[in-house]
């Protein structure tokens, strides 16, 4: 392969009816969620994760896709597993409850069902990029970061806070209405810094590295 063909290849691991129908998705989703909930919205996890998608799939930068899929992947399949008993009438873990409110406008629980495709479009990118491993340590220290912003200077766990943020990436607990009792509040936090890279993202890290014919480390 010559190197004008070796260039061809490597602009083409995306297609691009990929890359324009995820654009003119976050095209719609940027605004609407600015003007409903606001700008903090997007230090949830999974909204940092599109970001760092959208990113990805223009640069065809595997770490940028890498991070997210190591950040999101399992609970995401959580929230596609949760939706789907919700669908059946059967209650599970009670994540997706907010799917299924009828006070929350029907375009905000349209442009939330990304959760359920997002995981599988970032397996399909990976496929794709390749998986960097870097990702492991990268997103682990975005999440350090985005959980001490959410515990520092976002507000906690409040009933009937409406589509404000609060509890952003549960920093104070599993429960946006009142935070948890079990431990002192700092405990939590270091809970959450220490079991999500243990539990959640080095597995998948694992798992990602195995799919991808990458060494272990």
């Amino acid at each position: 392969m010559n190197d004008a063909q070796r260039a061809v290849d490597m602009s083409s691991r995306i297609p691009l009816p990929v890359k324009l129908a995820f654009t003119a998705f976050m095209a719609v989703l940027i605004p609407v969620y600015l003007a409903n909930y606001g700008p903090t919205n997007f230090l949830y996890f999974c909204d940092m994760a599109l970001l760092a998608t959208l990113a990805g799939v223009w640069l065809e930068n595997a770490l940028l896709v890498s991070m997210p899929a190591v950040g999101i992947l399992a609970p995401q399949f959580l929230w596609v597993v949760d939706f789907g008993f919700n669908l059946s009438g059967v209650g599970l873990t009670g994540m997706t409850d907010y799917m299924f409110n009828a006070a929350t406008p029907a375009l905000l629980r349209g442009l939330s069902l990304f959760h359920g495709w997002l995981p599988f479009l970032l397996l399909y990118l990976v496929s794709r990029l390749g998986y960097d491993h870097r990702a492991f340590l990268a997103w682990t220290g975005l999440a350090w970061a985005l959980m001490l912003v959410s515990y520092l200077f976002l507000p906690g766990p409040t009933p009937d806070a409406g589509l404000i943020p609060v509890n952003v990436d549960y920093v104070f607990g599993p429960s946006d209405q009142a935070p948890q009792n079990w431990m002192p509040a700092s405990a939590w936090l270091a809970l959450m810094m220490v079991g999500l890279p243990l539990l959640l993202f080095a597995p998948t890290h694992v798992a990602l590295r195995r799919w991808r014919g990458l060494p272990a480390g």
